[in-house]
């Protein structure tokens, strides 16, 4: 197993995230999507941003925004990394890259999801994102069917999304894809929207490092 990076995504609570950080995540995701139920707000938190720790790379999650907002929103949150969960095009996804930022593209997979239409993102995005389709954009907090990424076989790394909770670790731990980097997590470890079980998380990141060292 390659050693995967962990990202908790949709953060908003001060408190709540300084427990997290405790847990020292690889990245942590900020939902910038008004219709969002973790929506963070435009406008740049000084009471979040001191909270997190530099080795904690902070991630702006948008759907189908104008490049120009997103970049004023990196600069604004000093983001490391722009996720975008909408109909980006790849030239879109070359915009926000030239302006040096880490690109993830998130995608959503189901049984008739065409794999090759992922090629001319190939070069333009630094990390896929694979979720479970559903009615809107964003997560479900349904997981999909995982070997359908063995149709993927582009050389792009993603991460693993998709209503992962504290009882998958065993199923984490028994998937395999060469091109897997990184696992994506979010509803299944919340008491409520934007409000992570502290403890849940730190178990569910200590259990994935245990597979790491291995």
């Amino acid at each position: 197993m390659n050693e995967l990076k962990i990202k908790v995504c949709g953060m908003r609570d001060p408190g709540n995230i300084s427990g997290v950080v405790t847990a020292s995540p690889d990245y942590m995701g900020f939902i910038f999507y008004p219709k969002s139920k973790r929506f963070v707000g435009f406008e740049p938190s000084p009471e979040v941003l001191d909270i997190i720790p530099g080795t904690t790379k902070k991630v702006g999650v948008f759907v189908d925004e104008t490049p120009a907002k997103v970049l004023k929103i990196v600069q604004n949150w000093n983001l490391d990394v722009v996720q975008l969960h909408g109909h980006e095009t790849p030239e879109y996804c070359q915009k926000i890259r030239d302006s040096a930022i880490t690109v993830f593209k998130a995608f959503s997979v189901d049984e008739q999801f065409d794999f090759s239409s992922l090629n001319a993102y190939s070069g333009v995005c630094d990390f896929f994102l694979f979720d479970t389709k559903g009615q809107l954009p964003g997560g479900t907090g349904q997981k999909f069917n995982w070997q359908l990424l063995t149709n993927y076989k582009g050389d792009v790394p993603f991460f693993l999304s998709g209503g992962i909770g504290p009882e998958d670790l065993e199923a984490i731990r028994h998937f395999d894809h060469p091109r897997w980097r990184g696992i994506d997590i979010n509803s299944g470890f919340e008491i409520s929207p934007a409000l992570k079980d502290i403890e849940k998380v730190k178990s569910f990141i200590s259990g994935i490092r245990k597979f790491n060292n291995k």
